[in-house]
């Protein structure tokens, strides 16, 4: 027989799913470069690339350029939960709204109509030969709250959140944290040739513990500044709860916290808040900064 050209390859080949790629979806029809046509939806957030008539895609964020939809929904996901190992890139990133493996499937089916598709595993089913596809916990989880969005407009924001210390979930903290003392008393992160690195506000008459609404917030600071560079950077947020009859003697707690992204399958949950344990360093002087501030 004739067999069918697929992909620039000789006459009778045949494409696997993995061969087809943005550029032939491109060179055949199914898809046209542009600005903003592409987008990633994870854990609430959001983000939006270009597509080049080459197949590559540039992140508008940071104009960051990707080679292939996986390698960039890697990058993106992995800003909002560190653990993360792989985007499913093909699942996860849309074309104008539509999911881009549809697009391969559209290009099979035109391309290579007699060749029968993939086996699909999806969450609850099982691979052809394994007694059941519900998959068991990974051991015990440990102390954890659930804060749903789905009732999140009768929840006041201002709801405070106990804090949860990685050993509880059976985890290290992912990243080493110091402080001077010269910060302590300043608390504000001038941008003056430094990096930023976190944020801070007080809770002057409560307890030094985050909010639902600084729990969305620290997670958009810990996106936006882990987008910011090629390396993981951690955002730190600090509470200073200066006044609050309910602290021993007469020093303000601070309490620095980092945010857990919620599980893949609880999307609409809030993160959790993570105590963090911090190095405090002693300063031998006291910045310009500093003394400023107290004149």
């Amino acid at each position: 027989g004739s067999g069918t050209k697929a992909a620039g390859g000789p006459r009778g080949a045949v494409l696997t799913r993995r061969g087809i790629t943005l550029r032939v979806l491109l060179r055949d029809g199914l898809l046209e470069p542009g600005r903003g046509v592409l987008s990633i939806y994870y854990l609430g957030k959001k983000f939006v690339g270009d597509l080049g008539s080459d197949g590559t895609i540039t992140w508008q964020e940071t104009g960051q350029v990707f080679n292939s939809p996986s390698a960039w929904a890697t990058h993106c996901k992995r800003l909002v939960n560190p653990a993360k190992k792989s985007g499913c890139g093909w699942a996860s990133v849309r074309y104008k709204g539509q999911k881009l493996d549809q697009y391969k499937a559209a290009w099979l089916r035109k391309h290579q109509p007699n060749v029968p598709p993939p086996e699909e595993v999806g969450p609850g089913s099982a691979p052809p030969g394994t007694p059941g596809g519900t998959r068991g916990p990974r051991g015990a989880a440990g102390p954890r709250q659930r804060w749903q969005r789905g009732c999140a407009s009768s929840r006041n924001p201002q709801t405070l959140v106990e804090v949860t210390s990685f050993a509880a979930i059976n985890k290290f903290q992912p990243f080493n944290v110091a402080i001077s003392s010269n910060v302590l008393l300043l608390l504000v992160l001038f941008l003056r040739g430094l990096s930023l690195v976190g944020w801070y506000h007080s809770h002057p008459f409560g307890p030094a513990l985050p909010s639902l609404h600084d729990i969305d917030a620290q997670m958009d600071y810990q996106l936006k500044l882990q987008g910011s560079s090629k390396g993981f950077q951690p955002c730190l947020g600090l509470i200073c709860g200066p006044f609050y009859p309910g602290n021993p003697g007469v020093e303000s707690k601070i309490a620095p916290f980092w945010v857990m992204p919620p599980p893949e399958q609880r999307p609409n949950d809030y993160g959790i808040p993570m105590d963090v344990e911090v190095t405090y360093i002693q300063d031998g002087f006291l910045t310009n900064d500093v003394v400023q501030e107290m004149v």
